[in-house]
């Protein structure tokens, strides 16, 4: 049976990053040396010390030159660890100024390929189509809105001047006189008329 959560996916080790680990490497290997350097160094300050006490200058001085020799060594250790991150970093940061020059590259050719698929002149004929459809979609929207070309412009006010001119058949009058309708009172008027006989007859 096969491995059912899949194969592990495999990071590939560039040679950069084989170079940025030697030096990491060495550099930590500077570090050990300086520790176990500075820890000598506390020593035999104690023992010359002791020894000055017990009259042994000599050994003492001997002692004293040999740890101003190792001083001057983890100077240049130190030095050596400066250069070492420095270039560390020099290399870390040249792995990422060629992830982004990798994903600029990607990134042009896409963009060429897009560029190839689709022609100024295609654009343009896009746009024109675009805009005639708009502009035949703004011609149904005042349609529909009740405007009036200028032909139909036209035809109303030739309509006015008929009417105008009484060229137009329109409907007679009729010859009879309407019914009187009794005018109603307000009910109103009704209520006070009425209040008034009352008080006359009183």
């Amino acid at each position: 049976m096969g491995n059912i959560f899949g194969k592990k996916k495999q990071t590939r080790v560039t040679e950069q990053d084989k170079a940025v680990l030697q030096l990491k490497q060495q550099r930590d290997k500077l570090r050990q040396y300086q520790k176990k350097i500075n820890i000598q160094l506390s020593k035999e300050r104690v023992l010359a010390k002791q020894l000055l006490k017990d009259g042994k200058k000599e050994k003492a001085l001997l002692l004293l030159k040999k740890k101003r020799y190792q001083d001057k060594l983890l100077d240049k250790t130190e030095t050596q660890i400066s250069n070492l991150e420095r270039l560390v970093q020099d290399l870390e940061f040249a792995q990422i100024e060629k992830k982004v020059i990798d994903g600029l590259k990607v990134g042009n050719e896409c963009l060429k390929k897009m560029h190839e698929a689709m022609s100024i002149e295609e654009v343009e004929r896009i746009m024109d189509e675009t805009q005639d459809a708009i502009e035949y979609q703004r011609q149904i929207d005042d349609m529909l809105a009740g405007s009036l070309s200028q032909e139909d412009e036209d035809a109303v006010l030739a309509e006015l001047d008929a009417i105008t001119q009484g060229d137009l058949d329109l409907p007679e009058i009729p010859a009879d006189e309407l019914p009187d309708v009794p005018e109603q009172k307000p009910e109103r008027e009704r209520s006070r008329k009425k209040a008034e006989r009352e008080l006359l007859a009183v």
